[in-house]
Parts: C-alpha cells; structure tokens; sequence
C-alpha cells in the first residue's frame, strides 16, 4: 500500500470513529491526515508529510474551537428546553396572588412566579424557568 493510501484509510478510520462521538475535533483531525495524503501524492518525503498533517490538523482544530461549533453553549439549565421539556409550555392562570399563584399542570399542583417583566393578570402564561417545584412564567 502506497503512502497517500495509508494517510487515507486512517483519515477514513477517524472519520467513522467521529460519527460515534458526535464530535467535530475527529473530523478536523482527518482533514489533517487527508493533507498529509495529498503531499504524499505529490512525493513529498515522510517527514514532510507528517509535518503537513500536523500543521493543517492543528490550524483546522484551532478553527473549530475558536468557531461556535467548538464550544457548548452556555445556559443554564432551569432555563434550558433541551434539559427540561417544560420550557416553553402553556399554563393557564386564574387569579394571582402579590405575584404567585397555584396551578394545576401536569396533574399536579405547582407554585407560579411571574418572571421579570410579567403582568399578573389571569389567562395564558409561558413557562420560562423551572426552580425546584416552582413555575417560572411570563405572559403570552
């Protein structure tokens, strides 16, 4: 097997093992090793192909972190819809009491806080934060 086939079927090895992971750092590697490939191809020595993957791996790798898709974002999780489903639901209230009030949802009964900004008057409110049992709301 020639160089630039060997560079291309670890390349290919990393790019399955990144569908596992689900992690883009894997795939940036890859494109390093098919660097290190294309100066095999054009008859480059071994050091220097090893050198050319390392560079473009390590530039491609620092272009991810430093792109959104490098870092997670960050929210907190009492407000996040991906952690916790009841973010963004509807729950009606019916009278408010110095900014609180109880709520059936979900078959149970729960504390309502208005959030920020929130008028308290009854209707349909937008579950924004969820603090231990209570309801975080603001209006519709």
């Amino acid at each position: 097997m020639t160089d630039w086939m060997s560079w291309l079927v670890v390349a290919g090895i990393l790019v399955i093992a990144e569908l596992f992971t689900g992690t883009f750092y894997l795939l940036m590697i890859a494109i390093g090793l098919s660097a290190g490939a294309l100066a095999a191809l054009s008859g480059a020595s071994g050091p220097v192909q090893t050198l050319v993957a390392a560079a473009v791996g390590l530039v491609a790798t620092a272009v991810l972190h430093r792109s959104r898709f490098g870092r997670p974002a960050r929210s907190e999780p009492t407000r996040d819809s991906n952690v916790n489903l009841d973010i963004g639901q509807r729950v009606v209230v019916p009278q408010w009491q110095d900014r609180r009030a109880r709520v059936m949802y979900r078959g149970a009964l729960w504390d309502v806080e208005l959030g920020p900004g929130a008028l308290p008057e009854s209707g349909d409110f937008r579950i924004v934060e969820v603090l231990g049992n209570r309801l975080i709301v603001s209006n519709s």
